[in-house]
């Protein structure tokens, strides 16, 4: 079967969840898999571009193997060559997206995002610090987080990426908000 068979079979699963809101990113990948989940629903969909893939510089479009080479073998804060993001800067981008997500007035999301982001958060979410060797995410896989293990990610990216909690990404003020990526 080709991805795009997997990706309609696994995001048809959703249709059968209460969504207020769907978010994509700028790629029309995420914005047709949304639209795929969506169905007919009538709700707002938005591009939120801080939930992009992180820029891979001058690794775009070459083999994931050779830039994952160089991100185990670099610091987070490296800036990538050929004008890519360092992870640091992406975590950061990602993390102000969530906060936008979670400033919204919309009780359950849908995010459709890409692999980096989506491990970054699931990680956090559990605890664990992003790191440079990540887990494949599994393609079009659903992932459910509420909007206190949103926070908890924050917390997590705080203190690894600004050096401790003191120095705080955002103000988190919505409770009992869902956010679902895929």
């Amino acid at each position: 079967p080709r991805p795009e068979d997997d990706r309609d079979v696994r995001v048809r699963t959703l249709a059968s969840e209460e969504l207020d809101l769907g978010v994509a990113t700028p790629l029309l990948r995420t914005q047709e898999t949304l639209d795929l989940a969506l169905g007919e629903r009538q709700i707002e969909r938005v591009v939120l571009p801080g939930l992009r893939e992180i820029g891979f510089g001058a690794f775009e479009g070459g083999p994931l193997a050779e830039y994952r080479a160089w991100a185990w073998s670099h610091p987070p804060d490296a800036e990538c060559p050929g004008g890519g993001e360092s992870r640091t800067e992406a975590a950061m981008r990602i993390a102000a997206a969530l906060v936008a997500l979670l400033d919204r007035p919309e009780e359950v999301l849908l995010a459709v995002s890409h692999a980096l982001p989506i491990r970054y958060v699931v990680d956090a979410s559990d605890g664990r610090f992003p790191t440079a060797r990540i887990i494949p995410v599994p393609h079009a896989e659903a992932f459910s987080l509420d909007a206190d293990a949103v926070r908890l990610a924050m917390s997590a990216w705080e203190a690894t990426f600004l050096g401790g909690p003191g120095r705080s990404l955002a103000a988190m003020r919505r409770d009992g908000k869902d956010l679902v990526s895929v």
